[in-house]
């Protein structure tokens, strides 16, 4: 009994550290976004007095604001087309006959091993020949197709009852109304999961939106926080922390909110 105490004991005093070196950079994130550049400049990891006017000055003296609508217009298309392609790609492969079902699957599969790095100059020289650099186009869409969303969304409606679809086919449903009346509702966990996993991979994009953008029309909030480093506010630490801090909000919303949805779909084996 005393043995499995300390044991007790001792996992709960792992995670807590565990827990505090996760917050840690997050706390002094938020301390220096509320400190004085003078302040930051004397080593103060905590505040001399509250600096709000850094939160104010995102919004009124950077372009955050618009960086941030583009992130989120970019982030939403994309979560919207990737959730929607994944489940017909993963109806079809579950629910639909046809030639070569298995090869296919495993072909499109493959694609997953291919580094992103490989697909850049492919990438971009498509959305070069067709006009569509500098626009919300050329970010998106050679993200709307997504291998792991499809296996993600295969693995869960290979758990449906096969009894459900035969008796949709007695009682005469198109494969659309059995995809929005059935599969859908019954898979709901593993399609907000898979939601919310993309959006959140979408929003911290770098590296091709900078490649397929030119200007500041359409760049995302990533791109604006890297263009504060090499502006007049570079030396204005407590202004760019709370822009980072601002930029990780959202992020910080959707783990919180789907929290329960990431741990029922860890417990369905939806990721691993």
């Amino acid at each position: 009994m005393q043995t499995s105490n300390v044991k007790k004991g001792f996992r709960l005093a792992t995670l807590i550290v565990l827990t505090l070196l996760l917050l840690l950079p997050l706390f002094v994130g938020i301390s220096l976004s509320l400190s004085s550049s003078q302040s930051i400049a004397q080593g103060h990891l905590l505040p001399d007095h509250l600096e709000f006017a850094n939160y104010v000055k995102v919004f009124t003296s950077t372009s955050m604001t618009k960086f941030l609508w583009h992130s989120f217009i970019i982030s939403g298309s994309v979560m919207i087309g990737q959730v929607i392609l994944s489940i017909m790609a993963a109806y079809a492969f579950v629910f639909l006959e046809f030639r070569f079902k298995k090869a296919a699957f495993i072909l499109f599969l493959s694609t997953m091993m291919l580094p992103f790095e490989a697909q850049i100059i492919p990438n971009f020289a498509t959305m070069r020949d067709l006009n569509l650099l500098n626009t919300y186009a050329a970010i998106g869409l050679p993200f709307l197709a997504s291998a792991f969303g499809t296996f993600m969304m295969k693995t869960s409606f290979e758990q449906i009852p096969t009894a459900l679809k035969q008796l949709s086919d007695i009682e005469g449903l198109s494969h659309f109304q059995f995809a929005t009346r059935v599969v859908m509702p019954y898979t709901k966990v593993s399609i907000i999961t898979f939601a919310l996993y993309s959006f959140l991979t979408n929003w911290n994009m770098y590296l091709w939106p900078l490649i397929a953008t030119t200007n500041d029309n359409v760049r995302t909030v990533q791109i604006g926080l890297r263009q504060l480093r090499s502006q007049d506010t570079a030396s204005n630490w407590g202004l760019i922390m709370a822009a980072i801090i601002v930029s990780v909000i959202p992020t910080l919303l959707i783990i919180f909110l789907g929290q329960k949805y990431f741990k029922k779909g860890l417990t369905n084996g939806v990721i691993k």
